[in-house]
């Protein structure tokens, strides 16, 4: 089988005389979403003389790939539909064209799957997948695993989430590495300047209660949810209103649910936006009632910005949301315990300073952008490394096995 055999190397030199190391990113398309967003910040962090990264988006290259072609190389639109199997060649074709040195597969599905086979393929050195979820949509699925031998190392975003690689998804320890996620804190800070202008441009009071959620409009995100805790909230802060940041499939649905509850004039659909840090800033509350995640980047924007957050229990949030002094957890889809904290929350307002300061300086400790390119620059180049001298030891051998075929004859 050819996953059982040596991956077929092409010539790998080594860093000194290769150059800088062509570091391609493999997802689906490039929404304005939280690990998207990440990918973008990271990127731009990146040193161009030890890592230059570009993008391949399997589909449409979305408004983050959009605004980025004049930064970065990005190519789009590989593949028609779930059951296109040209997409092999053809992305791996690509890859052997640009000189990939290193590829990162980023989140679960079909980009993992196609991503790394292509780039087996290709011969592509260094074959990674950075996870940013557990469980539906993003659960790795069975036929990813038969690609397990072929990938060099497998990103988790937080201590418990490198647990449930190892454990539930079954990846060696030794390929499994956590790289924390990151937030540029400069950029996403305390602003009490933006909490007055967002108010203002959404015809609000200055002292209105405003609580909200950056996330893609997806199904596992559970928007429905927080719709629901507006309106049960609406009884008791009747004055209370909510950001929604970010456009997805589910956004009909949102809509439609919020109508029918009567709440959508509380809640304010912002869809796509480039201006997160200055929307996260103004709010007083930071809410996330997904049904999975990792260790979601929207939450650290949100505690970097001081503002407290209450989220459902789920994945490594718990990592980020302390009770008590972070923020709050709820058990998932719990809508009242979730109703409960934000009344109560709401009510306190010294409480929501002292949380988000709390979170601010957590932030600062442990999820600092320049610590995640960090460790994604230092895990591509020990991995590259090590090939290099696997393909010198691997033709060490060979040249050997031809003296001795030589000298037997």
């Amino acid at each position: 089988m050819l996953l059982a055999r040596n991956r077929p190397w092409r010539n790998v030199p080594k860093r000194s005389e290769a150059g800088p190391l062509r570091c391609v990113f493999i997802i689906t398309s490039m929404p304005v979403g939280g690990a998207e967003t990440l990918l973008v910040n990271m990127m731009r962090k990146m040193n161009p003389s030890v890592i230059r990264p570009q993008v391949i988006c399997l589909k449409e290259p979305g408004p983050l790939g959009e605004s980025i072609a004049d930064e970065f190389p990005v190519h789009s639109n590989l593949l028609s539909g779930k059951f296109d199997l040209r997409i092999l060649p053809r992305l791996a074709k690509l890859l052997h064209r640009i000189r990939a040195d290193v590829v990162v597969t980023v989140g679960a599905g079909d980009k993992m799957f196609w991503g790394r086979l292509a780039a087996h393929v290709a011969g592509v050195p260094v074959i990674t997948s950075a996870l940013h979820s557990t469980g539906w949509p993003d659960g790795v699925g069975k036929l990813n695993r038969t690609l397990t031998g072929v990938t060099d190392g497998f990103i988790a975003v937080a201590d418990s989430h490198g647990e449930f690689l190892h454990e539930f998804e079954r990846f060696p320890k030794s390929k499994v590495h956590v790289i924390r996620n990151g937030v540029d804190c400069t950029r996403f800070a305390p602003d009490a300047k933006a909490r007055e202008e967002v108010r203002r441009e959404l015809g609000l009071a200055a002292e209105t209660p405003l609580l909200g959620i950056v996330a893609a409009l997806r199904s596992e995100k559970n928007h429905s949810m927080l719709v629901r805790v507006a309106a049960k909230v609406r009884g008791t802060h009747p004055d209370a209103h909510w950001l929604i940041v970010g456009d997805g499939p589910e956004r009909p649905g949102i809509e439609s649910l919020a109508k029918e509850l009567e709440i959508a004039d509380r809640i304010h659909m912002l869809g796509t936006r480039h201006d997160t840090p200055r929307l996260v800033a103004a709010l007083d509350i930071f809410t996330l009632c997904s049904l999975n995640e990792a260790s979601p980047v929207s939450i650290l924007e949100a505690l970097a910005c001081e503002v407290p957050v209450i989220a459902t229990d789920v994945g490594s949030i718990k990592e980020s949301v302390i009770n008590a002094e972070t923020g709050w957890m709820v058990e998932s889809e719990d809508l009242d315990a979730m109703v409960d904290q934000v009344n109560q929350l709401l009510s306190r307002p010294s409480e929501r300073q002292a949380m988000g300061a709390a979170g601010r300086a957590l932030v600062q400790q442990t999820g600092s952008l320049d610590s995640m390119v960090a460790g994604y620059t230092q895990l591509a180049i020990e991995l590259y490394d090590a090939r290099v001298r696997q393909a010198a030891s691997a033709k060490v051998i060979a040249e050997e096995r031809v003296l001795n075929v030589k000298s037997q004859a």
